[in-house]
């Protein structure tokens, strides 16, 4: 008999939804690859991480015993939660579909985890001490400059430092590179008018992500710059997909999962920026 859906071919199906779900996470969360990511193993669904104040050196005389620093980390815990989504595939729809169907639902179930991944990162802006910017303002690169030159003097590398903006704001942004700001750099001016990409602005790598939520008012969004060590990512389980056959609807129930949390590590590792689009 043609056309069977037998265990084989369903197999093929999920381990192809599984594969594209597990790429499409990957490429498309943008706030995974910015943060500390640390994984959750050996039972419990937490992770403490150790927090350790900065030390000093101090000079010392030839033949004098040094005095003890004591070393006393806080911590912060992460806890890891669930978040998921479901669909159910008919018979019918999977073996009339013109399309690779395993592949859109892999994707659709990838894109739907990583961005619930990046708002959940990316709502941790809101809790950091410092902020820059206003409510009732574009986004300028003076303010941008602002926050690097605040994280710098903490001493913080820039090549681990990320500022990342909503495409709305970053548009003010572009808009002050390419005018009224133009003579800070020729080269990031032009490659903002050619390719609508910013770069690096004073050492710091922007990037842009629409999975940021406004405040509740239009053309209002927070961003943040940040040090790499400022937010943790906690991984329980990454993208798991599981199926369920219910013969009487000729479908199988197709779940994907993850378990994951998030938290802030160092405060003064992050600026909250601030701004109002001048688009809507």
């Amino acid at each position: 008999m043609a056309n069977e859906s037998t265990s084989s071919t369903l197999s093929e199906l999920y381990t192809e939804i599984v594969a594209e779900a597990q790429f499409v996470i990957q490429e498309k969360s943008i706030m995974k690859n910015l943060v500390k990511n640390y994984t959750i193993a050996g039972g419990g669904k937490s992770v403490e991480v150790p927090i350790y104040a900065a030390v000093a050196a101090a000079a010392v005389n030839e033949a004098t015993d040094l005095s003890n620093t004591a070393i006393n980390p806080s911590s912060v815990t992460i806890t890891a939660s669930e978040v998921g989504v479901m669909t159910t595939l008919t018979d019918l729809a999977r073996n009339s579909a013109p399309r690779n169907v395993a592949a859109d639902i892999g994707r659709l179930f990838g894109e739907g985890i990583a961005k619930k991944m990046d708002q959940d990162l990316l709502a941790l802006f809101d809790g950091f001490s410092t902020a820059v910017g206003t409510d009732s303002a574009a986004l300028t690169p003076a303010t941008i400059f602002n926050a690097a030159s605040t994280l710098r003097a903490a001493g913080l590398p820039v090549d681990e430092t990320y500022c990342v903006l909503h495409p709305k704001v970053a548009y003010d942004l572009k808009s002050g590179l390419t005018n009224t700001f133009a003579g800070l750099s020729t080269d990031l001016s032009n490659e903002a008018l050619r390719n609508g990409f910013i770069g690096q602005i004073a050492g710091i790598k922007i990037f842009e992500t629409g999975n940021m939520s406004n405040t509740g008012t239009a053309g209002d969004y927070k961003g943040g710059m940040f040090h790499k060590d400022a937010l943790g990512l906690a991984m329980m389980q990454d993208i798991k997909i599981e199926t369920q056959r219910d013969a009487s609807l000729r479908a199988d129930e197709i779940v994907a999962t993850a378990v994951y949390g998030v938290g802030e590590l160092h405060d003064s590792y992050g600026i909250e920026v601030i701004a109002d689009s001048s688009i809507q």
